[in-house]
């Protein structure tokens, strides 16, 4: 039986384990990326990694060793507008620690980092693993991308394998090919729509056939990082001609290299989806999986337009939104952006007159950034309908309370610019002189790197002062578990929590160096006014040795991979999170940052918890050492459930060692 291309490269890059589904593996990690939410912390638990913890300086005098990839690439795309010192302090930082171990630098301004790397990095074949979510961008160039927490990218760059369950493969057939005005979103958004966000956790999406033959590589890129939302491992198309002609016009055809699955490879499941029957779908409020089609919403009066984040701001999806506009004016009542992917995007543009073409229709145009993905900026108004081209629209995400946020393709939301209402882009050529601008792909993209900052010589690397700002605080490692816990339910939530939710973005994320300070917010959108918050229960807890715990309904932690949503509660006192299912890259950062994370055994056991109850687990330590399961008493209630621990053998040393940090530390010194 033959291969299929996950398990290929899987199986070129294993380190430890078997190729079986449901078993653990690690595997060698050859490229790494950071960005400047995740990056700093990532960086300060790489620092810590080399720290003496009974020193009383490593609080202030870190020091760190060159890294160990064979690349290694810290960028900075998510807080660029310096409201007060803390962003630049934490550039400054990233720049110097960058150039003391050995780390490409990208730039604020030079781009966000998944186009970015998909462009100047991605290599097919190779694996990635990156602090951010949306890393699984580079599988639309045959690369086996994958998202997780900070410090787990930390222990790659110091030449640590990356463990996961080794996962199941879904082959997603690709026919036909795409309509006009139909576009790559809608893809991802038809098989979001049979997916949904939840259930999916273990697997791999290998997409194929002729209809995925036919789609370029930006096309390509487009599906695999919004497939972060289905809550897979990761998605990967094969390495073909697209490929080669992609990395031709970047001038990086020696990084080419033929790649896909063996004619007789078998998947565990495989969805067909015929390209030629797909129409214009959109996300609507408030999950990326409450997908309709356009025509069905159409008419709906919007108030904004944001084209742009890692899903739709390549040079091709910019382009045709110019083509329509050129002559055209937005209308009147609608706010529109545009935000380039990268400066490489920005610059032909630039060159080619097709950002004037935006300009004149009545666009602004917004910093090559994530800006108004995660809320920093560009906000919507109250009650008014804003449609992007993003990958998420969790409830207030964009920065507004009850924001109402649809997500679409870049057809489809030049379309709604121009007449004002939710529009099918297909109707678009009633307009006079409108045809369907078909965009090709470049011979040869304007390259200019001159804002990635390369490796410095160790020489110099030695001689590099790194930055740390008052803004900038070293994490605080977790404590070890106790034998017997004895907890209190901070707080019950319910289905589909993401890390938006447990810690917000926006106007707080500046403070994502300083655990401390952003640990005030944890939970800040179910806080109410007058009453205490979750932070200061959270710390009366701990005051008292008494632990925090969380409950959960299913798909706990979706979303962003920050750590932070496990860091800040450990911070806070939090020890254990009860849920019906959690999320993979979440449930890694819980188990690295000491927190035991608990699974239902009956479900139906979620209903009979309230916030303030008391929990007791007696032999806490006895269970995580060798069981599956681990009975918890409800000293309120006199209520007694059980609750799983799906934990391989290595998630069980880590939280026995007190967080991933110390596990690193003593098996480096083993």
């Amino acid at each position: 039986m033959g291969q299929t291309l996950v398990y290929k490269i899987l199986g070129s890059h294993l380190v430890e384990g078997k190729l079986a589904a449901g078993e653990q593996i690690g595997i060698r990690i050859d490229q790494t990326l950071t960005q400047d939410a995740t990056g700093t912390t990532a960086f300060l638990l790489y620092e810590l990694m080399w720290a003496d913890p009974s020193d009383s300086r490593c609080k202030t005098e870190l020091r760190a060793a060159k890294v160990k990839t064979d690349l290694s690439v810290s960028y900075v795309d998510h807080n660029m507008a310096g409201f007060g010192p803390e962003n630049h302090n934490d550039h400054l930082y990233l720049q110097t620690i960058a150039a003391k171990c050995g780390v490409y630098h990208s730039r604020a301004g030079n781009g966000i980092c998944h186009q970015v790397h998909l462009e100047r990095f991605s290599k097919p074949g190779a694996t990635l693993l990156g602090s951010d979510s949306h890393t699984p961008t580079a599988g639309g160039i045959g690369m086996l991308a994958i998202g997780a927490g900070g410090l787990d990218v930390a222990v790659a760059m110091a030449g640590g394998p990356f463990y996961l369950r080794c996962p199941k493969v879904l082959g997603v057939k690709l026919t036909g090919e795409l309509n006009e005005w139909v576009a790559a979103k809608d893809v991802i958004l038809k098989l979001l729509s049979i997916l949904t966000t939840k259930g999916n956790v273990g697997w791999v999406v290998e997409y194929l056939g002729q209809g995925a033959e036919r789609l370029s590589v930006p096309q390509r890129a487009t599906i695999t990082n919004m497939g972060a939302e289905l809550g897979v491992t990761t998605s990967i198309f094969a390495s073909d001609e697209q490929t080669r002609k992609f990395l031709a016009a970047q001038k990086r055809e020696k990084d080419y290299q033929p790649l896909a699955a063996d004619s007789d490879a078998e998947y565990d499941r495989v969805i067909e989806i015929n390209l030629a029957e797909l129409e214009p779908m959109s996300a609507c409020p408030s999950s990326p999986d409450n997908v309709k089609p356009v025509r069905e919403i159409a008419g709906l009066e919007i108030g904004q337009v944001v084209v742009g984040s890692c899903t739709n701001s390549s040079f091709a999806d910019l382009m045709m939104v110019a083509k329509v506009l050129k002559g055209r004016r937005i209308n009147n009542m609608v706010e529109f952006a545009i935000a380039p992917g990268s400066r490489e995007v920005l610059n032909m543009l630039a060159q080619n007159g097709a950002l004037a073409d935006m300009i004149s229709a009545g666009a602004r145009i917004l910093e090559s950034g994530c800006g108004p993905c995660i809320g920093q900026g560009f906000s919507p108004a109250n009650e008014v309908v804003s449609l992007r081209t993003f990958n998420r629209n969790f409830a207030g995400r964009s920065g507004t309370k009850g924001d109402k946020v649809y997500l679409v393709s870049p057809e489809t939301a030049v379309a709604s610019a121009l007449t004002g209402r939710i529009t099918d882009p297909r109707d678009l050529p009633e307009l006079p002189g409108l045809k369907y601008p078909k965009i090709e792909l470049p011979d040869e993209f304007a390259i200019n790197d001159n804002m990635i900052e390369q490796p410095l010589s160790d020489e110099e690397a030695a001689k590099t002062e790194v930055l740390r700002g008052p803004t900038i605080v070293v994490p605080q490692p977790p404590a070890p578990l106790p034998q017997k816990l004895k907890g209190k339910v901070l707080i019950k939530c319910g289905e589909k929590i993401t890390t938006d939710h447990i810690m917000p973005a926006g106007i707080f994320l500046k403070l994502r160096s300083n655990v401390p300070e952003y640990a005030k917010v944890v939970f800040d959108c179910f806080n109410e006014e007058g009453k205490p918050t979750f932070a200061e229960r959270a710390l009366q807890l701990k005051e008292k040795a008494i632990a925090g715990v969380i409950v959960a309904g299913e798909s706990y932690g979706q979303g962003s991979s920050r750590e932070h949503a496990a860091l800040c509660p450990m911070y806070l006192g939090v020890r254990v999170v009860v849920a019906k299912s959690i999320e993979r890259i979440h449930k890694a950062n819980l188990i690295n940052f000491c927190i035991v994370p608990i699974e239902f055994a009956e479900p139906a056991d979620y209903d009979k918890i309230e916030c303030g109850d008391e929990l007791v687990i007696d032999n806490l330590l006895e269970a995580i050492k060798g069981s599956n399961k681990v009975k918890i008493i409800n000293a309120t209630s006199s209520f007694e459930f059980v609750g799983r621990l799906e934990l391989s053998a290595r998630d069980r040393e880590i939280l026995l060692s007190a967080g991933l940090l110390n596990y690193t530390r003593k098996k480096t010194n083993e």
